[in-house]
């Protein structure tokens, strides 16, 4: 498994959660830290959250703070996104990748948020 699998998308209202999964071999997650992504329509794809290679340090985008959490399980080379008090400007496709050295691109993941 050469790719990235991001999972977890789905439609919810307003101040709902989601938790994303992304799946990848252990080439691409073994000791590089790891990023969720997110591309809004006409938007460029922006940095949300990221995760150091031992998931003991990670950081937020301003906007997302206190709502996101990111985690990784390095055993089964899987990263989350849990999303709470989802809004509706959180609607986009979710990627994950490294934080350099990316590797190519997986589908993404669409979140769309509304009532």
């Amino acid at each position: 498994q050469m790719q990235l699998e991001e999972s977890g998308g789905g439609l919810v209202q307003p101040g709902g959660s989601l938790r994303l999964s992304c799946s990848g071999s252990k080439r691409i997650f073994t000791g590089y830290p790891m990023g969720w992504y997110r591309q809004a329509p006409g938007n460029q794809r922006a940095l949300v959250a990221s995760i150091n290679n031992r998931g003991d340090s990670v950081t937020y985008a301003e906007y997302v703070k206190g709502r996101f959490n990111i985690s990784r399980d390095n055993a089964n080379n899987i990263i989350y996104l849990q999303m709470n008090s989802l809004e509706p400007v959180d609607t986009a496709v979710y990627y994950c990748n490294r934080l350099f050295a990316q590797q190519a691109w997986g589908r993404g993941t669409q979140v769309t948020v509304s009532s």
